[in-house]
């Protein structure tokens, strides 16, 4: 029904744009959330490896749907270096701090394996590093050869991440709670077999891309001539694609579970960086038009700042309101700085 309307919203204003944009997002963070639920159901299913797979796929195919679009629409060579941008620093430094500041004002010491938090940490460095970093020094003629290894280079670290994830290392990604056993329970899904679980799923993602289709023309509409931060429609892409994740951790830290938080945060960035690159990178090989993927100077040391920080929180395997409260201070900063078109 949208799309028949289409015209006469786009054509209205900006303020008409704005609300339209506005009301589009909610309606995708919303299909995002079911996205979410039916990959959930459908990795219990499956079981590892493929159930990680399925997790960390469908939450990164969604990104790339609405940034494939978007680009389509308004091709801007830096919306796909913002975007992985926004998202590591809502991960790490909005869920993680956010998550951390709240558990541990309740609980105050909230306990998780230290593993965990490194294997991440050195993961998301050395994939930006790689991949938004190093570019700034790879010659223009030479970036269809270095766009390629990339490529490759992701494509390794994942295989091998996602291998030791599930396999002999697994428990460096899990916490035994004890106290937690007696009174726990099983949350009991609605009966689905594997294909209804995959159809819907797959549904759930093209109503997401007939949806960004109109979001993406409203919100150019709308922030034309506003003069908004480029960095505006990054942060958007990485809230919507972000939302599933934002209330599960914030529910785990509140129930003392920082285990479940640090996968979902770290793993939350890893899985941007680590899958998002790749996919846009053969895009741009498959178009020949390369992205700016260098981060600018400011984004280089937030990236760094935030690394270094979550290196030392999450070096001794308990997280506490101070831990939470430095990440959340570097969040309002990135905001700040995102502000001021930095």
């Amino acid at each position: 029904m949208t799309y028949w309307f289409e015209e006469p919203l786009l054509s209205g204003g900006r303020l008409i744009a704005l609300t339209v944009a506005a009301v589009l997002i909610l309606a995708i963070v919303g299909a995002s959330l079911r996205v979410a639920h039916h990959a959930e159901v459908l990795a219990e299913k499956v079981g590892d490896p493929y159930g990680t797979m399925i997790l960390t796929s469908s939450a990164v195919l969604v990104e790339v749907v609405v940034l494939g679009i978007m680009m389509n629409h308004e091709p801007s060579p830096t919306l796909v270096r913002d975007t992985i941008y926004a998202a590591v620093m809502l991960d790490i430094n909005g869920i993680l701090g956010l998550a951390a500041l709240l558990g541990g004002l309740k609980h105050g010491e909230q306990a998780y394996n230290d593993d965990s938090g490194k294997t991440y940490g050195v993961m998301i460095l050395t994939a930006m590093g790689i991949s938004m970093v190093v570019p700034e020094f790879i010659p223009h003629a030479s970036w269809h050869l270095y766009s390629a290894f990339t490529i490759v280079a992701m494509l390794m670290l994942y295989g091998l991440f996602l291998r030791m994830q599930v396999g002999t290392h697994s428990y460096f990604f899990s916490y035994s709670y004890p106290e937690k056993r007696a009174g726990s329970r099983l949350v009991k899904r609605p009966a689905t077999t594997v294909i209804q679980s995959a159809v819907l799923l797959a549904a759930g993602i093209v109503v997401i891309g007939a949806i960004a289709e109109i979001m993406s023309k409203s919100l150019n509409v709308g922030l034309s001539g506003l003069g908004a931060p480029p960095m505006v429609i990054g942060l958007v892409v990485a809230c919507i694609s972000a939302c599933p994740e934002i209330m599960t951790a914030l529910r785990a830290a509140l129930a003392n579970r920082m285990q479940s938080v640090v996968n979902i945060a770290m793993g939350a960035s890893l899985s941007t960086v680590i899958l998002t690159v790749p996919v846009m990178e053969a895009l741009a090989l498959f178009t020949g038009t390369p992205f700016q993927m260098a981060m600018t100077p400011v984004q280089t040391v937030m990236i760094a700042i935030t690394l270094i920080a979550a290196a030392i929180n999450l070096n001794d395997g308990q997280s506490n309101a101070i831990d939470g409260m430095t990440h959340f201070v570097l969040f309002a900063t990135f905001l700040m700085l995102t502000t001021l078109g930095l």
